[in-house]
């Protein structure tokens, strides 16, 4: 089975760019901890931009322009093809064929579960999350992306904001990132009820 949880980077922070990443680099960086950094500066401009006022009472947060929007915000500039779905496959993921298709139906779905209350807000989030990283339509920052834009739909309805897993330590990083994963295989297995609980904090 392929599951929707990313696997964890090669390689410290320092270590260099991995040689097969940097044709899709749209910058020129040299180790991990450069682009790390620059992809959190942007992730926090994106983040900010996307929770003002006039975002949330936008009408498209659950449709493919402002999904695509916000990866390009998050990170146009970093990764070539920002905003755009990835053309080829993977280790996870869904065939690049299908993904428009199931980005739409499934961006369609959440829209229902919110409009006719077939889950509590927060829930309907975390559910269109899990199945977003089991499409995982870009080539770079899907959980990122998937974990933002449930921000944007919680925030959107005046919901309390989700946690994901801040009530853990900072210094146990670990557990967090093993808890989340743990999490995520639990929902592809049917079983949503630990991420649930890891997102709520």
């Amino acid at each position: 089975m392929t599951t929707s949880a990313e696997g964890s980077p090669s390689g410290g922070a320092d270590a260099p760019i991995a040689p097969e990443a940097r044709p899709r680099l749209a910058i020129s960086l040299s180790t991990r901890a450069q682009l790390e950094e620059i992809e959190r500066i942007r992730a926090q401009a994106a983040r900010a931009w996307a929770m003002r006022g006039a975002v949330l009472r936008r009408g498209d947060l659950l449709t493919e322009a402002f999904a695509r929007e916000l990866h390009r915000r998050m990170f146009g500039g970093i990764w070539r093809g920002a905003g755009r779905y990835r053309t080829t496959g993977g280790a996870a993921g869904w065939e690049p064929g299908r993904i428009p298709g199931g980005v739409r139906m499934l961006l369609e779905d959440a829209e229902g579960w919110i409009r006719f209350s077939t889950y509590p807000v927060r829930e309907a989030a975390v559910r269109l999350h899990h199945r977003l990283m089991v499409i995982r339509p870009w080539a770079n920052g899907n959980g990122r992306h998937a974990r933002l834009l449930a921000d944007v739909v919680v925030a959107a309805a005046g919901e309390e904001p989700l946690g994901w897993g801040a009530g853990t330590p900072a210094e146990d990083a670990g557990a967090v990132r093993a808890r989340y994963l743990d999490a995520m295989r639990a929902a592809d297995e049917g079983d949503v009820a630990p991420l649930l609980d890891f997102a709520r904090g």
